[in-house]
C-alpha cells in the first residue's frame, strides 16, 4: 500500500477544498505518482496515477476549471504516472539485480574467507572484517586460521590493490596458506611456499603484506612478519606490546628485487596472553581532524576475557572514529590462551555415568558379533 504517496495526495486535495484556487493546487498532484515511483512498484503507481487523475478531474469540475486547462493537468499525470510506472519497474530490476550480486558476493566471502570458530584447539578466537565497498562483502584484505600437526597456524595479510584482481590474489595467497601450513613443519617454510606461488603468479607491482604466526607448543608463539603492520601482543596483567619482526623484510611477492628474507620471532605465550592481528584499514582509518585511530589505545580500553566482546568494542569504536563507513578494507584477528582454570572442568564435576556413549549402528554391530563367533563366545 503506497501509504505516503496517497498522505501526500490527501493533503493536496484538502488544500484544494480549502482554498478552491483550482489550478493553483491541481499540478501538484503530480507528487503523489512521482513519489511512489521510488517506493513501490508499477502496480502502487498505477494505482496512485488512477486515483490522481480521478481527484484532478473531480476537483476542476469543482472549482470550474477550463476545458482546455483542465485536460493539460490530467495529461500532465498521465504522463507522470507512466513515466514513474517505467522507472518503477527499472528499479526493481536493478533492485533484483544487486540481491543477486549481493548473494554472490557473501558465498564467495564464505568461500574465501571461511567463517572462523569460537574455539580453536586450547585458543579462543574473533575474527571481525569490514570491505571498504559496503556492497561488495569482500575486499584485498585476507585472513585464515588452521590447526596443524605442528600447532595452530594463522595469517593477516593486505594485498595490493582493490577489486576483482585482489580478491583473486587473496584467494591464492590463502589457498596456499592452507596447503603449507599442513605440510611444512617450519613456519618459515610456510611463508616460502607462499612466496614461490606469488613469485610465478603476480605481476612486477603487486605484492602482498602478511603476517603468519603459529603455536608450535604450549607457552610458545612464532611471528613471521612480511612488511605488514606490526601485531599487537596483550598480556594477561593488560599490558600491551607491538611485536616488531626479527628484521625487517619486504612483503611477499617482492623478496627477488631485495633478497632479502624474512626472520622468525619466537616469543613466550602463556595463559592469559591474546595476540591481536589486523590491516592498516584500521590503523590508518582517519577521523574529520585527520586523526588516525590509536588501535593500541582503543585495545587497552576494551580488552577481555572474550575476543569476540573485545573485537566488537573496538570496530564500535572504529566506525564511531571515521564517522560511520570505513574508507579501506579493515580485517581483525584476535586469539587467546584461556587459563587453566578457564577453560576445563573438573573431572569430579562430571561423572562418566552421566556421559552416555554412541547408539552403536548396525555396522558396528556386525563386527561385534563376528567378533565374538571368531572368540567362541
Amino acid at each position: 500500500m503506497p501509504v505516503l504517496p496517497v498522505l501526500i495526495v490527501s493533503v493536496v486535495v484538502c488544500v484544494d477544498l480549502a482554498d478552491g484556487a483550482g489550478m493553483i493546487w491541481l499540478p501538484l498532484l503530480a507528487a503523489g505518482p512521482a513519489l511512489a515511483a521510488t517506493t513501490n512498484g508499477p502496480r502502487g503507481v498505477v494505482w496512485v496515477g488512477l486515483l490522481t487523475v480521478v481527484l484532478c478531474a473531480t476537483l476542476g469540475t469543482r472549482d470550474g476549471v477550463p476545458g482546455r486547462e483542465l485536460a493539460a493537468v490530467l495529461s500532465a499525470l498521465v504522463a507522470v504516472t507512466l513515466a514513474g510506472g517505467l522507472a518503477s519497474a527499472l528499479r526493481g530490476r536493478r533492485e533484483r539485480v544487486l540481491a543477486a550480486v549481493r548473494s554472490v558476493a557473501e558465498t564467495a566471502q564464505h568461500a574465501l574467507l571461511k567463517p572462523v570458530p569460537a574455539t580453536v584447539g586450547p585458543f579462543q578466537v574473533a575474527v571481525r572484517y569490514s570491505a571498504a565497498a559496503a556492497e561488495a562483502r569482500i575486499g584485498g584484505d585476507l585472513y585464515a586460521l588452521v590447526p596443524t600437526p605442528y600447532g595452530v597456524r594463522l595469517i593477516v595479510g593486505d594485498v595490493r590493490g582493490k577489486g576483482l584482481p585482489a580478491v583473486g590474489t587473496a584467494a591464492l595467497v590463502l589457498g596456499v596458506f592452507r596447503e603449507a601450513a599442513y605440510d611444512e613443519p617450519d613456519l618459515l617454510a610456510v611463508v616460502d611456499r607462499i612466496e614461490r606461488s606469488l613469485a610465478r603468479n603476480l605481476g612486477h607491482d603487486d605484492f602482498v603484506t602478511a603476517v603468519v604466526a603459529g603455536f608450535p607448543q604450549a607457552g610458545h608463539l612464532e611471528v613471521v612478519n612480511c612488511g605488514h603492520t606490526p601485531p599487537l601482543l596483550v598480556r594477561a596483567s593488560g599490558s600491551v606490546a607491538e611485536v616488531e619482526p626479527a628484521h625487517p623484510a619486504p612483503p611477499l611477492g617482492l623478496r627477488a628485487l631485495t633478497g632479502d628474507t624474512p626472520g622468525l620471532r619466537v616469543l613466550p605465550f602463556a595463559d592469559g596472553d591474546q595476540l591481536l592481528l589486523y590491516t592498516d584499514g584500521v590503523t590508518e582509518a582517519r577521523d574529520r581532524g585527520r586523526a588516525f585511530y590509536p588501535l593500541a589505545e582503543g585495545l587497552e580500553r576494551h580488552v577481555s576475557h572474550e575476543p569476540a566482546h573485545t573485537l566488537d568494542a573496538l570496530h564500535d569504536e572504529l566506525l564511531a572514529h571515521v564517522g560511520g563507513r570505513l574508507h579501506d578494507d579493515a580485517a581483525l584477528l584476535l586469539i587467546r590462551k584461556p587459563a587453566l582454570s578457564e577453560s576445563r572442568v573438573p573431572e569430579a564435576a562430571v561423572p562418566p555415568a552421566t556421559v552416555p556413549g554412541p547408539a552403536p549402528t548396525a555396522r558396528g554391530r556386525y563386527f561385534s558379533a563376528t567378533s565374538d563367533m571368531a572368540q567362541g563366545r
